[in-house]
């Protein structure tokens, strides 16, 4: 199969790629700069160079390629305004992929979060939050999935707090940049809150598995770790730095400070026993020994 992705050399997406091409796939990649196109070449993939609002370059990529992969996003956590705008330009991306592909019964695997549910673990079955800081998300993923019955064998992968990789990425990662610019290894509240983790090169697999084999309109949870608390990734963190562990107010996180102290412990028992994926890299846990001072 020759895939379209967009976000195809940030940490996941790399992972992605390598795992598309180890299983006889060919991948055109979205590269937003010549920096990017040769990143994309050297993982082996054929760079087509644009950016995510670039909606003619995406109709372009999507003609050539056999099903699609969606990853890119802004990441601009600096403000409201800036995580608003990569939500709209994000949405706006996700509309044009998705009308280029329907009638065709091409895959497009988009990515989403897994969901909070107050009081419990969450599970596939539950619906993608729509309301707060990154609800538009939601919202738009949900519009792909509903594409389903207008001939897009539409999936979403969605993905833990933290997708982590030699000890960097996902929220845990923030914590970890936070920490260097604070001296403090800190964490909102209590601490006892529950965030889900997957190795990237475990994601990668689940990535694979729905592109190749994922029913229309379905859900998978890309989680290797239900929950760990996160005092115990801070104490980590902290030790790797030398830095003390201590509790900060939520504003120290930005527009992200809600969302890092809601428990949001998610299960991926559903996905394992469906797709057959089983997660095989290091825990986030073990992985943060990789942080270095």
């Amino acid at each position: 199969m020759r895939v379209f992705i967009t976000g195809g050399t940030g940490l996941i997406g790399s992972a992605v790629v390598a795992e598309l091409l180890d299983h006889g796939h060919t991948v055109l990649a979205l590269a937003r700069s010549d920096a990017s196109a040769r990143a994309a070449e050297a993982n082996g993939a054929e760079p087509l160079r644009g950016a995510l609002a670039d909606l003619d370059v995406l109709r372009a990529g999507v003609a050539k390629a056999d099903g699609v992969v969606h990853l890119a996003f802004a990441n601009d956590f600096s403000g409201p305004d800036a995580l608003a705008a990569a939500v709209a330009e994000e949405t706006a991306a996700l509309e044009t992929l998705g009308r280029e592909l329907v009638g065709s019964d091409r895959p497009l695997v988009t990515v989403s979060g897994t969901p909070w549910v107050p009081g419990r673990v969450s599970t596939e079955a539950d619906p993608p939050a729509t309301e707060g800081p990154v609800g538009g998300r939601g919202r738009a993923v949900a519009a792909v999935l509903d594409l389903a019955p207008r001939g897009v064998r539409s999936t979403a992968v969605r993905l833990p707090r933290t997708v982590h990789h030699r000890g960097e990425g996902g929220f845990a990662g923030l914590l970890t940049t936070t920490a260097r610019r604070t001296g403090v290894s800190g964490y909102p509240g209590d601490g006892a809150q529950r965030w889900p983790a997957v190795h990237a090169l475990d994601a990668a697999v689940l990535f694979r598995l729905a592109l190749e084999s994922a029913p229309a309109g379905t859900s998978w949870h890309a989680v290797a770790d239900e929950g760990d608390e996160v005092r115990a990734i801070a104490a980590v963190i902290g030790r790797r730095l030398g830095l003390p562990v201590a509790s900060v107010p939520e504003e120290t996180y930005g527009p992200l400070g809600p969302i890092f102290a809601t428990d949001q412990p998610s299960s991926s028992a559903r996905t394992r026993q469906a797709l057959g994926w089983e997660p095989r890299h290091p825990s986030l846990l073990e992985d943060l020994e990789n942080v270095r001072p």
